[in-house]
C-alpha cells in the first residue's frame, strides 16, 4: 500500500489514497503511527469518494481513534490530493495561482484553499466553520446559566484551572495562563483533563499565553494522541475563547513547538486557519505488517 507523510507546523499524518480500498482502519492507524515499529506520525488519514463534496477525508489518531475532524489534517489533505493528481484538475474551483476544493468531514463539509507555487502547494488555508458553545454540541456535562463557557473552574492533581469550552466539530478545552507555558506540566494534566468525566467524547486541551492583542503562544494535549507539535482545531479552539474573552484582535498569529499558525475570526461567521504545509516523504506498507 502506497502512502505518503506530510507535516503541517509538526503536525505529522500518514495519507493514503483509499478510495477503492476496504480495512481494519483503527488496526492499521495504530501500526503505522507507531514511531518505533511503524512510520510514525499523530494520525492516519484516507482520502474517500464523496457524494456531497469533491472528496471526503476520514481521520484516525496513533491510538486507533476516530477523530471528527483536523485542521492540520485538512491542509495536509489538500496537499496530498492536489499535488498526487487524485483529484481531477477540472473540477477545482480556480482563482489566479490559488485552488479550491470541498472536502467532506465528520462535522461536515469544509472548504479548502490551496496557495500554489507552480504545482507545489506551500500553503492552506482552511474554512474551519462556526465554533460551537452549546454543552450538548461540544460535549461537556456541565449545567451553567451562561454560554458561552468561559473561565469554568476545574481542579486536576490540587491545579487550579479555568477553561473555556467549545467544539470547532470536535471538543476543546482552553485555559489561560499568565506564565510561560513551557512550564506547564502538560504530560501530567493533559490526559487528566482529556478524560475528565465531564467530557463525555473525551476532549482536546490547550494551554495558552496572551502575548499581545496579535500573538498568542501555545501547547496542546490532544485527544488521542498526546502533546502534538501543534493542533489546527486547538489553535482556531484559542483564538475563539480569546476573543470572546476580549484578549485579542480578529487575526491572530499563534505561536507553537512547531510553528506559527494564523487563524482569523470575525465573531460572526466561519473561522480561517491558515499555515505551511510540507511533503516528508513516500513509501509502502507491507502487506501484512498491520
Amino acid at each position: 500500500m502506497k502512502f505518503s507523510k506530510l507535516q503541517a507546523t509538526g503536525n505529522d499524518f500518514i495519507l493514503v489514497d483509499a478510495r477503492t480500498m476496504e480495512g481494519e482502519w483503527s488496526k492499521l492507524a495504530r501500526a503505522m503511527c507507531d514511531r518505533r515499529f511503524g512510520i510514525g506520525a499523530d494520525g492516519l488519514i484516507l482520502v474517500q469518494d464523496s457524494t456531497s463534496a469533491d472528496l471526503k477525508m476520514r481521520i484516525f489518531n496513533s491510538d486507533g481513534s476516530e477523530a471528527e475532524i483536523s485542521g492540520n489534517g485538512l491542509r495536509c489533505f489538500a496537499k496530498y490530493v492536489l499535488e498526487k493528481g487524485v483529484i481531477s484538475k477540472m473540477s477545482l474551483r480556480a482563482e489566479q495561482s490559488n485552488r479550491s476544493l470541498t472536502v467532506e468531514t465528520l462535522p461536515g463539509v469544509r472548504m479548502v484553499k490551496a496557495y500554489m507555487s507552480g504545482n507545489k502547494v506551500n500553503r492552506v488555508e482552511v474554512n474551519m466553520g462556526l465554533p460551537q458553545f452549546q454543552p450538548r454540541q461540544i460535549p461537556v456535562t456541565v449545567k451553567v446559566d451562561i454560554i458561552p463557557i468561559l473561565d469554568y473552574p476545574l481542579v486536576i492533581n490540587g491545579k487550579e484551572l479555568t477553561l473555556s469550552l467549545l467544539s470547532m466539530g470536535n471538543p476543546h478545552a482552553v485555559s489561560f495562563l499568565s506564565r510561560p507555558i513551557a512550564d506547564f506540566p502538560l504530560a501530567e494534566i493533559g490526559p487528566k483533563v482529556e478524560r475528565h468525566s465531564m467530557f463525555p467524547q473525551r476532549t482536546n486541551f490547550e494551554v495558552a499565553r496572551v502575548l499581545s492583542r496579535g500573538k498568542i503562544e501555545a501547547r496542546v494535549w490532544e485527544r488521542g494522541v498526546g502533546e502534538t507539535l501543534a493542533c489546527g482545531s486547538g489553535v482556531c479552539a484559542i483564538v475563539v475563547a480569546a476573543q470572546l474573552l476580549d484578549y485579542v484582535e480578529p487575526q491572530v498569529d499563534i505561536m507553537l513547538p512547531g510553528g506559527t499558525l494564523t487563524v482569523s475570526w470575525d465573531r460572526v461567521g466561519e473561522v480561517l486557519l491558515t499555515g505551511p504545509v510540507e511533503e516528508v516523504f513516500t513509501g509502502e506498507w507491507l502487506e501484512g505488517k498491520s
